[in-house]
C-alpha cells in the first residue's frame, strides 16, 4: 500500500511534466435519451491523448480513483454510473485498472420530476497517466432534453458492461474472513465458468475508506479462487458488511459483477 501511494505521489509531482490538462484530457456531456420509465440515459465522454489512460471506479494499487460531484445539478433525484469493462494494466510490478485513449461512461439520471427539464452540473476529479501521472479537474454541464432515440455510442458502452452473476452462470460463491494486524484477509471461492485468459478478480467494499490490495487469483476447473487484504483507515480488524462486497471478475472479453460474498 505504502509503495503504491509513494509511486503515485512521485509521479503526480514529477517536474518533467510538460503537458497541460487540456493537452491530455477533455470531457463532454452526451445528452442521450429519455427512457420509457422516465429516466434519462446520458453519457460522459472522456477523450484522452494517444496512449494516455484514466481509471475505473476501483483503480488498483497504482491507480487514482475518480471523484464525481453532481451537487450543482437540478431536478436530479439520483445518478447511477454504468461502467464499461475496463482494462487491466501492469507496470513496474503494480496493477492498475482503467481505460486507454477514451471512455464513454453511461450515466443514468433519475429526475425528481420526469416532466421537467434536467440540468447536469458535474465537477470531476480524476487521474490521467502515461509515462507520468497528473491530476485533472473537469467541469461538465448541460441539459437533458428528453429525446427518445438511443445514442449508439452510449448503447455500445452499456453493452460492454458487466454480466450479472446469473448471466455468467455463477453456481456459488463463499468468502472466508480472517483478521490480520491492520484489517481483514478475505478468501473467495467462486463457482464460475472460465471467463477467458487472463482472469483478474477485484474486491470492493461498501466503505470507500477501506483500501483493497491486488488480489491473487487461481483456477481449478470450474472453481475460481481469489484472496486479498482489506485495510481500513483505522488499520485494525473490523466488521465487514458481506452484502456490501462486490466481486468483479475481469475476463478476456467481458466482466462479471457478483454482489455479496456470504460465509461458507
Amino acid at each position: 500500500m505504502i509503495r503504491a501511494l509513494l509511486l503515485s505521489l512521485m509521479s503526480l509531482t514529477n517536474p518533467a511534466l510538460a503537458q497541460t490538462q487540456a493537452d491530455v484530457v477533455t470531457a463532454t456531456l452526451m445528452p442521450g435519451w429519455r427512457m420509457t420509465d422516465g429516466h434519462h440515459m446520458a453519457g460522459l465522454h472522456l477523450q484522452l491523448a494517444p496512449h494516455w489512460k484514466t481509471y475505473w471506479r476501483a483503480p488498483g494499487e497504482a491507480g487514482i480513483p475518480p471523484v464525481f460531484d453532481w451537487s450543482g445539478s437540478q431536478n436530479v433525484k439520483s445518478i447511477a454510473l454504468h461502467w464499461p469493462t475496463p482494462t487491466v494494466i501492469t507496470l513496474n510490478g503494480l496493477q492498475s485498472i482503467g481505460y486507454v485513449d477514451a471512455l464513454t461512461l453511461p450515466v443514468e439520471v433519475t429526475p425528481v420530476d420526469p416532466e421537467q427539464p434536467v440540468e447536469i452540473r458535474l465537477h470531476l476529479q480524476l487521474g490521467v497517466c502515461k509515462d507520468i501521472c497528473m491530476p485533472a479537474a473537469l467541469q461538465v454541464a448541460g441539459a437533458l432534453q428528453g429525446g427518445t432515440i438511443p445514442d449508439p455510442a452510449i448503447a455500445a458502452a452499456l453493452q460492454d458492461g458487466p454480466l450479472t452473476a446469473a448471466e455468467a452462470g455463477l453456481a456459488s460463491i463463499t468468502c472466508v474472513l480472517s483478521p490480520i494486524k491492520d484489517g481483514l484477509h478475505i478468501a473467495a471461492l467462486i463457482g464460475l465458468p472460465k471467463q477467458g485468459d487472463p482472469e483478474t478478480v477485484v474486491f470492493e467494499t461498501a466503505d470507500i475508506g477501506v483500501w483493497v490490495a491486488t488480489a491473487s487469483t487461481s483456477r481449478e476447473g470450474a472453481m475460481l479462487a481469489a484472496e486479498t487484504d482489506l485495510v481500513p483507515i483505522e488499520g485494525a480488524p473490523f466488521a465487514l458488511n458481506r452484502s456490501g462486497v462486490t466481486v468483479t471478475v475481469l475476463g478476456q472479453d467481458h466482466s462479471v459483477e457478483i454482489m455479496g460474498c456470504p460465509a461458507p
